[in-house]
């Protein structure tokens, strides 16, 4: 049985028949797609290496059924720097060495991304490390990821205030 669904995918749309309802975001982004900055970690939901942005919202991309999200907009870590510009986050990881192996780090910056987007933090490590606590690093670089985090979120301050005004 085909099952056609359309995704729209760092703003690009994609059309797409399924052979298997049983097919994840995930699986769609890296075998489908050809998108394979989403990592498969545990494929259990357990460690964030899959994050991705659904409708705006961080979601584990490997428990998501994507016949589950046909129309929905999809933003993955190959969506986020505008050209050869960096998303402030990205710049900010790289700065503060805030990854070892690199494995974690797109789930890592996207769920960074959307708990800034979010306005989770108000500058405090603890609440960012509450809010990066579904996203596991074996290397340990926890450190950096949260500086990374603070340091992203003071370069974001202007942009946020000036919407909201």
């Amino acid at each position: 049985m085909a099952f056609p669904i359309t995704l729209i995918v760092n703003g690009t749309p994609q059309h797409l028949v399924l052979e298997d309802a049983r097919a994840t975001i995930l699986d769609v982004l890296r075998e489908r797609l050809d998108l394979t900055g989403t990592k498969k970690g545990c494929d259990r939901g357990q460690c964030g290496a899959c994050t991705v942005h659904i409708g705006g919202r961080r979601i584990n991309s490997c428990l998501a059924l994507a016949i589950s999200h046909d129309g929905a907009e999809i933003r993955t870590i190959e969506g986020l720097a505008v050209g050869d510009a960096l998303h402030p986050v990205q710049q900010a990881f790289i700065e503060n060495d805030a990854f070892q192996c690199g494995f974690c780090t797109p789930g890592q910056i996207m769920s960074a991304v959307a708990l800034l987007e979010e306005a989770q933090t108000d500058g405090d490590p603890e609440r960012i490390r509450e809010a990066m606590s579904g996203n596991l690093c074996r290397c340990g670089a926890y450190a950096g990821i949260t500086e990374a985090i603070l340091k992203a979120e003071q370069r974001m301050q202007p942009s946020v205030q000036g919407e909201a005004a």
